[in-house]
């Protein structure tokens, strides 16, 4: 397959925002392990305090323990010297909480972290229905607010004086690219199996619009049971009419059981995730030979690929891929957004000089940078997602994923 790269850049775009992150780069790596020969170590002051609520246990498991991971990889990293905030350097630690996957539990946990005056921005929710559990309280007590869930896009709000961010993609733009995937390989009928729930609710809302621009005709849309549920009825629905390509979108497991019961259905034709896919689960296990040779489309960080030349960019990147490959055996795509969200808090933090939450609210949405998982480029009116540019396609190749597009 060979699918078209939209470019929604144009040269000066592409230009201003490189010359950005050539500064923010440098004011990052600044913090940890740059030190010239010789040079005295500033004070150490009051510590950088994330607190995070992940989904450890539970439904949004498979994505969550992933963040976990990122989180703790890159607070070790930013505390071999410290986050240089003023003319101290400050250490950083992690307060990481478990919701369980449970949206109650979730804002809880959110507003004991918020609670408490150390802590300066939190991170979290890989599954829509708990960040949003976050959203809300980090919009009332007025703490930044780093989501990890795939979702419509957060923009900033003079009623919450925009303290909530999002790092993933936004749903039309997956779809989007979904679309092309499936319109460059001429496929002219498909069907949608979308999850239960609000991340599948957006997806069964983006494609049709997505599907019609690309010239695609939409046969169907059939719903996934809860998770853990039997998924046979609800893929022999749309799976009856034979359409050329299937497009599930779910997180995993969800994912790749929808296309273990795809194949076992008898149907033979191309399959295709969105981000929420990309996971150990969907390439192990009883659901290997079930996904081999389907598409997804994630940022294009997933093989470690970069979207320019930037030295610093791209050996930070290499140096987090390493750092997780030792500590956990395989590198997952889904685990730099966990990563990009404690760098870009300190990054704020080490402009504003500051560890008010308020001032960190603010400089995190003068950010335009090159993260670990792809582009950000905040603004006051436009707090995320990722930018649609970082997408890329890629195929199940031999058990991993391979970049086509």
């Amino acid at each position: 397959m060979t699918a078209p790269v939209s470019d929604h850049y144009s040269a000066p775009r592409r230009s201003a925002l490189a010359a950005t992150v050539v500064a923010l780069v440098a004011s990052v790596t600044g913090c940890a392990g740059t030190r010239a020969p010789g040079d005295e170590p500033a004070p150490t002051g009051q510590a950088l305090v994330i607190g995070a609520s992940l989904e450890l246990t539970g439904q949004g498991s498979a994505l969550g323990t992933q963040q976990e991971h990122a989180l703790r990889i890159l607070a070790a990293k930013l505390d071999v010297d410290g986050v240089p905030v003023g003319r101290t350097r400050r250490p950083v630690r992690l307060e990481l909480r478990d919701n369980q996957s449970d949206p109650t539990l979730a804002a809880r946990q959110a507003g004991e972290l918020a609670g408490d005056e150390g802590i300066q921005a939190l991170v979290g929710g890989t599954l829509p229905e708990t960040a949003l559990a976050l959203e809300g309280v980090a919009r009332k007590r007025k703490i930044p607010f780093l989501s990890l869930a795939p979702g419509a896009a957060v923009t900033g709000s003079p009623d919450d004086e925009g303290y909530v961010f999002k790092l993933t993609p936004d749903d039309a733009d997956v779809a989007r690219r979904l679309a092309e995937a499936v319109a460059a390989q001429k496929l002219r009928r498909v069907a949608v199996l979308a999850a239960q729930g609000s991340h599948g609710d957006a997806g069964a809302e983006a494609l049709p619009t997505a599907l019609k621009a690309a010239g695609v005709r939409l046969d169907r849309t059939g719903r996934l049971p809860a998770t853990g549920s039997d998924f046979r009825a609800a893929v022999r629905r749309v799976a009856t009419g034979r359409p050329d390509a299937v497009l599930v979108w779910a997180t995993a497991p969800d994912s790749g059981a929808a296309a273990k019961e795809l194949r076992r259905s008898g149907y033979r034709g191309a399959i295709l995730f969105d981000s929420g896919a990309v996971a150990e689960q969907t390439l192990r296990g009883t659901e290997a030979s079930a996904v081999e040779g389907a598409y997804a489309v994630h940022p294009m960080s997933l093989n470690g690929s970069t979207l320019t030349s930037i030295a610093g960019s791209a050996l930070a990147r290499r140096d987090f891929m390493y750092r997780y490959l030792q500590e956990y055996g395989e590198y997952h795509g889904f685990a730099p957004y966990a990563a990009d969200a404690l760098e870009l808090v300190a990054a704020a933090a080490r402009l504003a000089d500051s560890l008010d939450r308020g001032r960190i609210r603010a400089f995190l949405e003068t950010q335009v940078v090159e993260g670990m998982a792809g582009w950000y480029a905040f603004s006051p009116s436009r707090h995320g997602g990722m930018e649609a540019d970082s997408l890329a396609v890629f195929v199940v190749s031999q058990g991993a994923w391979t970049r086509i597009s």
